[in-house]
């Protein structure tokens, strides 16, 4: 079956795409709609609700959406649902105008602000009671929510998590594979960052690929391919 999927990010299509083999994944591009919409949600489930209903308003199949982001204890979980468009410490939810930065900048700013952070003290005992800094004081995580829409009065939702800590230097970023923040996010026990993962490793433990086979257990059972 054709699924839709709200994004323009080839790098998500490509995932989804291995995640979901009996299913043929489509971008928008791919069938040359036009389709930005607004994300003026709180939370990643918000975002990733207004994107699913905007393309199925559209389209009239069945759409698969997500939003996710990297979230840093020492920062207050930030940039969060902001970090495809966070620029820095004074424009934490993006630049004025919807002007993005290279994500080598973002890459830079993040690693920068962290440790600006920590060097005034965030992580504290008040975090950690909070469950902040499981992996210690450079604790990061994805974040993940999904939705597979199949109307106004039927969708399902998955949110999870993918656990690590930020490098400490610009200089300890690695690796080819994945997109976005991967290259500064280590896995706790492995010694890795993400972006050394082959797509099948990085699949069977990410945020996406969890709350991607959780919609696909309820997917196999209502969707024919």
């Amino acid at each position: 079956m054709k699924i839709y999927l709200a994004t323009g990010n080839l790098n998500k299509k490509r995932e989804m795409s291995e995640i979901f083999p009996e299913h043929t994944i489509v971008i928008p591009r791919d069938e040359g709609i036009e389709f930005n919409p607004e994300e003026t949600g709180t939370t990643f489930y918000e975002n990733s609700l207004i994107k699913a209903r905007a393309l199925w308003s559209i389209v009239r199949c069945p759409v698969l959406a997500d939003d996710s982001g990297i979230c840093v204890d020492a920062l207050g979980e930030a940039p969060g649902i902001y970090s495809s468009r966070y620029a820095g410490p004074e424009h934490m939810r993006g630049l004025p105008g919807a002007e993005k930065i290279s994500q080598a900048e973002q890459n830079m700013m993040l690693v920068r602000q962290t440790n600006d952070a920590l060097s005034r003290g965030a992580d504290t005992e008040a975090g950690r009671r909070q469950g902040l800094f499981p992996n210690g004081p450079r604790s990061c995580r994805y974040v993940c929510a999904m939705v597979l829409y199949l109307g106004p009065s039927r969708l399902y939702v998955a949110q999870e998590t993918f656990e690590g800590t930020l490098i400490e230097r610009m200089e300890d970023a690695r690796g080819d594979g994945g997109f976005g923040y991967d290259p500064l996010f280590v896995i706790p026990g492995t010694g890795r960052t993400a972006a050394e993962l082959t797509a099948q490793e990085k699949n069977a433990v990410s945020h996406r690929g969890k709350a991607a086979r959780a919609i696909q257990k309820i997917a196999s059972s209502i969707l024919q391919a």
